[in-house]
């Protein structure tokens, strides 16, 4: 599995190009929308929000939000999108891949889209986040079921091929999470080389840390 990173930084100009990304990002939205009752009260996070596909369908129903990412050029992209509309309820913050550091705040919601297949340790993450939230607050992570490693033909900074959503619910409660359920929020379809179409599932986990 290849552990080099990927350079977001240059594909962050041409993202949301992309019309299956806009439609995943849509499904998510709607999928974690379903399952959490948002409300203007709400502190808000972002993890691996990339140009805040997901971060800007969130934004209007909380207080604020926040979206981080590791990709600075993919932040830009997501600050330009929040002046053009004049989002003054959302800020930015870089995350720094090589040290283990929350990011600063306590929130009531935590989103995290497509993010967990790059991330090496997925447990310790966990165990951030959930530092991260207050007491009743609710974590949202979307990514791809297992699969077989053909959802990426460049592997480049993918660390796993999908998740077992079973495995998923371990982790969050070794983490200290409660209210662990899962959902299917969208299904990819792509085509290989081949020209051979195949789909891939995403799913939606939630999970709660009590009061």
């Amino acid at each position: 599995m290849a552990a080099e990173k990927r350079n977001f930084d240059k594909e962050a100009s041409t993202w949301d190009e992309e019309p299956r990304r806009l439609r995943l990002a849509a499904d998510v939205a709607d999928s974690i929308m379903s399952q959490v009752r948002l409300s203007p009260e709400m502190e808000a996070l972002d993890y691996g929000c990339g140009t805040g596909l997901v971060t800007m369908q969130i934004q209007p129903h909380v207080r604020s939000i926040t979206g981080a990412d590791t990709s600075k050029g993919m932040l830009d992209v997501l600050a330009r999108k929040a002046a053009e509309c004049g989002a003054a309820n959302m800020r930015t913050a870089l995350i720094d891949p090589a040290r283990d550091t929350p990011v600063d705040g306590k929130y009531n919601l935590i989103v995290s889209s497509m993010t967990l297949h790059h991330v090496e340790d997925v447990q310790t993450l966990f165990n951030s986040l959930f530092s991260m939230l207050l007491p009743g607050g609710v974590l949202c992570v979307a990514d791809l079921d297992a699969e077989d490693g053909s959802f990426h033909p460049d592997k480049t900074g993918v660390f796993h091929f999908g998740f077992d959503r079973r495995e998923i619910g371990k982790m969050l409660d070794n983490a200290g999470f409660a209210g662990i359920r899962d959902m299917t929020a969208s299904v990819i379809e792509k085509e290989d080389a081949n020209a051979t179409q195949h789909k891939f599932p995403v799913f939606l986990v939630t999970a709660e840390k009590q009061r």
